[in-house]
């Protein structure tokens, strides 16, 4: 199931919970891994392929702001302003 948000707390989320979020220049796809980690794509120079990395201040995506990232080899990249956050969040529930 998909759901839009205003906020999410990535590390909060499930590991495999899926955003997509949509930000003034791009749409960034991010994987939750678990414990704050994250796999990121959507920046042509910096991500174009996934990236594991970090959201920073706490793991907080909230619409309107920028999104702050560390990416693997402690790159920075911090986007334009976020328009919209979707949520497919994975099922926490172990087979």
């Amino acid at each position: 199931m998909t759901i839009s948000a205003e906020f999410v707390n990535c590390d909060g989320l499930p590991p495999g919970s899926v955003l997509e979020v949509e930000t003034k220049n791009r749409q960034y796809h991010i994987e939750c891994l678990g414990g704050g980690a994250i796999r990121v794509s959507g920046h042509p120079e910096y991500c174009p392929q996934p990236v594991d990395g970090r959201v920073v201040e706490s793991g907080l995506i909230e619409r309107g702001r920028h999104l702050h990232l560390m990416l693997e080899n402690n790159r920075p990249l911090t986007t334009s302003r976020i328009m919209r956050v979707r949520v497919m969040r994975a099922s926490s529930t172990v087979h």
